[in-house]
């Protein structure tokens, strides 16, 4: 019996990839100490990796910004508008300008798209195909880190996102229709060179990652994916296969998996448990070996070795402990690093748990004791291992017996607004007098070193509480003075007090855990600390009254009251495993319910309620998005539906795709919506327009996951777009999304420029629009 690992975090243990890419932006290091930063972290990586047991250890799973966008720079896929970067920059400073765009040296030029990664928070850049779009091998990545691990003596297997997975996860551009996934002729030669490529330097096996096997597929793309690999195995004949697919079972591609020509076929039993019956039972199964993901990668649970030793035990009866392989259920990339860097971590939930490093422990353990190897160690492993489950099924801090008493008193009132949209949209029409579009901005202002170093000298007891808030007050009235200046129409407070928009509640929710360095990627250089949801969810006290009121009482304009929604807090958190999600949610839900009327009753009239990842929280099969949909619009809708006609609710999501669920999107009844659409030139109001979305929207329009400052004459332009299908009164002007992440040089310019935008097209609506 084998194992291996599907990929690790590339971030750093103490995110040293985050701090050298952002210096090596801001011309603080050079591109040799970047690349040496990089060097660094991918050979501790291996390390530690080798000596917790791990037999064949993933290369090229380590990305300065994406793993897609690698592929994207290997496969010379760059879009036209960067081309002229290609001929003048390094390959890395093309690469970083794909990702978040480039605006100096006389070129201006707008970064790829980026969504989220199937239902995760990680975020990929979208590759680009035109009609004519051609692919060659260009980049160099996967064959220098996989000679830098031979040279290390690392048992290495390169990975890769297969050729089917790479066209689906990218976008048509350009006038002419196609399909992307008809380029496929064009661009399996580029791939059988670079796998030819990999077995000439003495690579053995391969790990393909086709993730879309798990996906709804049409059968003309999985007689697609069945030649691709039988063309594979055709020019390159020894070089061993690992099929790697995640996040759910095969399903009806089952057939199709098992067809390939490949040596092992990697299956995730954390998502999709029952689907080891079916492949066992499946006449088709002949010599592959299985690579059984038993080890939770997304989540932070110790793994249960009592029951993953009868699933791996299950598949050893029936093929043999020699075609059986241990692994995580999918790349360790969605984990924090290492539990042992928790020092202030309850020691009662840390036993619960594990990370990056004791998860590839876990592989190791399991593999022995499934091999039948007896030893102390081994036998004083699996008895803390049963022991630390049987503390958390017993423990008190889980439940508590009031929010389940809460939960189930509620009632279909509960869910519903007293009045409808229009009704309602008189009464805050009247009550908010605001011009025709009217500007505001996602919610957060810039981060500054200053007001991260506050948080950090009070946690070290440099500074009181007192002195803090202090700090924090001035830097609040410093922002709405800095708003009032610029001209927007509705402030935000700057939520300097927050250190992320799900951690900042979790820390004041009962039922929560926090980490101090448990650190994942989200996109690029942005890095969250996930909470952890371990039992009942309760709001004890206030989670941003005080600093809402405080903002109000410093201006005369609207300041909204800024909240985190239900489905993007359980999202974006661990999640307990022990009760449906769903619950979870509404527990949640009823928490910031409580909020909501607390920000109402202290005189808040707008009040935003964040989902950005409600979209993310699909099932990856159509056929299980209906009971999804059911419970997350009804966990909105329970925390924004209690409060009076006349205060304004409204909800922001980005990096959604809205066609398919825009009459769920809908049914949330916000009065107001603000969504991503800069980076894709309001493609997305599409779905707005064509259901003819009732109510208010905010389209984006300028992108601020990217440094650049966007021109007056370009928002504009996007505003017209929009002008052009949606009514005039219901159009909101905002960026994106939040601008935590931005910075002040950046941040100013580009909100007068919004402003300046909003502007002009109210002076081309010639006649006032009356409010109806």
């Amino acid at each position: 019996m084998q194992n291996h690992n599907l990929g690790y975090p590339r971030i750093g243990s103490q995110r040293e990839l985050k701090k050298a890419c952002e210096a090596y932006w801001s011309g603080k290091i050079s591109q040799e100490e970047l690349v040496q930063t990089a060097q660094s972290i991918r050979q501790k990586n291996w390390q530690t990796q080798q000596a917790a047991g791990i037999q064949l250890i993933p290369v090229n799973d380590f990305s300065f910004y994406d793993q897609v966008l690698d592929m994207s720079l290997l496969l010379g896929a760059i879009p036209k508008r960067h081309q002229a970067l290609a001929k003048a920059k390094s390959p890395l400073d093309l690469y970083f300008a794909m990702a978040r765009g480039y605006q100096k040296e006389g070129y201006d030029v707008t970064a790829m798209e980026m969504t989220k990664w199937f239902d995760t928070n990680y975020h990929y850049i979208v590759p680009e195909f035109t009609k004519d779009q051609s692919f060659e091998l260009l980049g160099t990545k996967v064959f220098d880190e996989f000679a830098e691990a031979k040279a290390l003596g690392i048992p290495a297997k390169p990975v890769l996102i297969g050729a089917v997975s790479y066209l689906l996860l990218g976008k048509e551009k350009g006038e002419e229709t196609f399909d992307r996934i008809d380029l496929i002729d064009r661009l399996l030669p580029v791939y059988v060179q670079i796998l030819q490529k990999l077995a000439a330097q003495g690579a053995t096996w391969v790990q393909i990652d086709e993730p879309y096997l798990v996906m709804d597929l049409s059968d003309k793309e999985r007689q697609i994916i069945a030649s691709v690999y039988a063309e594979i195995r055709k020019q390159v004949p020894n070089l061993k296969i690992i099929l790697a697919a995640y996040f759910e079972g095969y399903q009806d591609n089952l057939d199709t998996a098992l067809s390939l020509p490949v040596e092992v076929l990697h299956l995730d039993l954390v998502r999709c448990p029952s689907q080891l019956d079916d492949v066992l039972n499946h006449p088709a199964l002949d010599k592959q070996i299985l690579s059984l993901g038993v080890v939770d990668g997304r989540n932070i649970w110790k793994n249960d070795f009592e029951s993953s030793l009868r699933l791996i035990q299950k598949a050893v009866d029936r093929i043999g402990a020699e075609r059986v392989w241990v692994a995580p259920s999918c790349s360790l990339l969605h984990v924090p690093y290492d539990l042992d860097f928790e020092q202030q971590l309850d020691p009662e939930i840390k036993q619960w748990l594990a990370f990056a490093k004791q998860k590839l422990i876990e592989v190791s353990t399991l593999t022995r004791l499934a091999q039948g190897e007896n030893s102390p160690e081994l036998e004083k492993a699996l008895q803390e291992n049963r022991l630390a489950h049987e503390n958390r099924k017993t423990s008190a801090r889980i439940h508590n017996p009031k929010v389940k008493e809460r939960l189930a008193a509620i009632s279909e009132k509960d869910f519903k607004r007293k009045s409808d949209f229009p009704t309602r949209r008189k009464i805050q029409r009247e009550r908010l007098h605001l011009p025709l579009f009217p500007t505001t901005t996602i919610g957060s202002f810039p981060q500054t070193p200053e007001i991260r170093q506050l948080r950090a000298r009070l946690k070290k007891g440099e500074l009181t509480q007192a002195q803090y808030e202090a700090e924090i007050e001035k830097a609040i009235v410093e922002v709405i003075r800095l708003q009032e200046e610029i001209g927007l129409d509705v402030l935000v407070h700057g939520e300097y007090e927050r250190n992320d928009m799900v951690e900042y509640f979790g820390e004041l929710l009962d039922g929560f855990a926090v980490t101090e360095n448990g650190w994942v990627q989200s996109y690029g250089s942005r890095c969250v600390k996930p909470p952890i949801i371990f039992g009942d969810v309760n709001r004890s006290k206030d989670l941003s009254v005080r600093w809402s009121s405080f903002a109000q009482q410093q201006t005369q304009k609207i300041m909204k009251g800024m909240l985190t929604g239900p489905v993007t807090m359980l999202q974006w958190s661990f999640v307990r495993d022990d009760q449906p999600r769903s619950e979870t949610a509404y527990q949640i839900a009823l928490a910031i319910r409580d909020e909501v009327l607390a920000l109402e009753q202290a005189g808040i009239k707008i009040i935003q309620i964040d989902e950005p990842a409600f979209r993310e929280g699909l099932p990856l099969r159509k056929k299980d998005w209906a009971t999804y949909l059911e419970w997350a619009v009804n966990a909105f809708r329970l925390a924004a539906s209690g409060v009076k006609d006349e205060t304004q609710i409204h909800t922001h999501m980005c990096y959604s795709e809205f066609n398919d669920i825009i009459d769920r999107i809908a049914s949330l009844d916000a009065d107001v919506i603000t969504i991503e659409t800069s980076r894709s030139e309001m493609e997305l109001l599409e779905a707005f327009v064509d259901f003819k979305y009732p109510n208010e929207i905010g389209p984006g329009v300028y992108d601020i996951h990217s440094p650049r400052v966007p021109k007056v004459e370009e928002m504009v332009y996007l505003l017209n777009k929009a002008k052009e299908v949606l009514p005039v009164e219901n159009i909101w002007v905002n960026p994106d999304c939040g601008l935590k992440t931005r910075k002040w040089e950046e941040t100013k310019p580009s909100l007068e420029n919004m402003v300046k935008a909003a502007q002009i097209l109210r002076e081309q609506v010639v006649e006032p629009i009356k409010a109806t």
